[in-house]
């Protein structure tokens, strides 16, 4: 799943761990999600989009 996680952190000028913090998880979780390697459960999806102030498919698209 793609997705624009990395984006949004810089545009907040928040660190991984800052992040992880904030949503309850480790910073490996968030490294594993900008990468790829790791889809989100649908609870923490909904944490990050509302973190973000965002939608989910704002977030999250699946590759084709």
């Amino acid at each position: 799943m793609k997705n624009k996680l990395r984006e949004l952190r810089a545009e907040r000028g928040i660190t991984q761990e800052e992040l992880a913090a904030a949503l309850g998880v480790t910073r490996q979780t968030i490294i594993a999600i900008e990468k790829g390697k790791y889809d989100p459960s649908l609870r923490l999806a909904f944490k990050i989009a509302r973190f973000f102030g965002k939608k989910i498919e704002e977030i999250f698209e699946p590759e084709d």
